[in-house]
């Protein structure tokens, strides 16, 4: 028998309660990912086969409400795997007692298990056949769950993309000044009050009922998408922590943030920032061309603006950060937070310069593929 134990963590153990069965082989820590503790543990099956499985430990700080977070992905990859006869799919595995994760009362002991995809993915990406294809691979996310209620799910983090509450909570903080910033960070607060009205425009028509409820993934990056080995076509979306209530632009926008900025999140050179609008079509082409028959003409017309909404949002949050003494998202430096609103705040500038482009794109490959008008 190979070793069970590894990095203080009985395996074996935790394997047992998921009825997982032969051997353990070997056990691989990786390294990707900053929340949750990621493991590649192979089996060695009766027949001699090896089998590797991923085991997760999750984070239960950042998680506080893990059972939850399971119940969601339980749901949702269940779904998915039905759609897809279980090819491509994320499966979760249950104890005995049909749970998708094991936890210990009064510890942080908090597991889970998934079948494990030879695969790669890409944490920068400047090649538009790759940024194609992870459009694809979220537009599939949204085909596979268009039938699905979406109010069967938890609202784990609760006004998530609520850009209005957002807005509202960086001016208050700003007010109330507790760390004394708000002098030198004047001109930022005031370019995102001068855009308030357009910023909160999904979540306006949201509470009007102008745009449907879906299940939205809420990270997604293309580093969030698994692709084969060999030619790189994409095999399923993964890290579904954030999967919750919400609307299709969410996902789409903060995956243009992420896939068409020219520069890191972080860029301090601003001139370098920017939004790629290959990329931009790149992405857009894959998406629309999965989901884009399903989607209603209002979720058409506001999909180039919600890159816009969530650009400005997540450069509220990071403002916010800053001015509340840097509480939420890792820095690596003083001034990280701010150097962070001030790349976001000149790409959702840009954006807004380009939004008539971006929408004649939008409008263009729906027509392409089938969607609304």
């Amino acid at each position: 028998m190979g070793i069970t134990v590894y990095a203080g963590y009985d395996f074996d153990k935790i394997g047992k309660q998921f009825r997982l069965d032969g051997e353990i082989s070997r056990i691989e820590q990786i390294n990707s990912g900053n929340i949750n503790k990621t493991f590649k543990v192979t089996y060695r099956l009766g027949d001699g086969t090896l089998k590797p499985f991923l085991f997760q430990k999750v984070n239960t700080y950042v998680f506080k409400n893990p059972v939850e977070v399971m119940e969601n992905i339980d749901k949702v990859t269940t779904h998915i795997y039905n759609k897809r006869g279980g090819v491509n799919a994320l499966h979760f595995h249950h104890t005995a007692d049909r749970k998708n994760y094991y936890f210990e009362e009064g510890t942080d002991y908090f597991w889970r298990v998934r079948n494990f995809f030879e695969s790669v993915t890409f944490d920068v990406c400047t090649d538009l056949r790759v940024i194609r294809l992870a459009g694809i691979a979220f537009g599939s996310f949204q085909l596979d769950l268009r039938d699905f209620d979406a109010t069967l799910l938890h609202e784990t983090i609760a006004d998530f993309h609520n850009t209005k509450k957002r807005l509202n909570k960086l001016f208050d903080d700003a007010k109330s000044d507790e760390f004394k910033r708000a002098a030198e960070v004047g001109r930022e607060l005031d370019y995102i009050a001068s855009k308030y009205e357009k910023a909160c425009t999904l979540t306006d028509l949201l509470e009007k009922g102008m745009l449907p409820l879906r299940v939205t993934h809420n990270d997604t990056k293309v580093n969030n998408v698994l692709f084969n080995v060999e030619d790189q076509s994409p095999l399923t979306v993964i890290d579904l922590d954030t999967v919750m209530p919400g609307l299709v632009g969410y996902d789409f926008g903060d995956a243009i943030r992420f896939a068409s900025n020219s520069a890191p999140e972080d860029e301090k050179d601003l001139t370098k920032v920017g939004l790629n609008i290959d990329n931009f079509k790149a992405f857009t082409e894959g998406f629309l061309s999965c989901v884009g028959p399903y989607l209603t003409q209002n979720e058409i017309d506001t999909l180039a603006l919600s890159a816009f909404c969530i650009t400005i949002e997540l450069a509220s949050r990071f403002l916010d950060d800053y001015l509340t003494g840097d509480k939420y998202f890792k820095v690596c430096y003083p001034g990280h937070n701010l150097v962070r609103t001030r790349s976001q705040l000149a790409l959702a500038a840009d954006m807004e310069g380009k939004l008539d482009e971006m929408q004649g794109i939008v409008r263009e490959c729906a027509r392409l593929y089938g969607g609304a008008r």
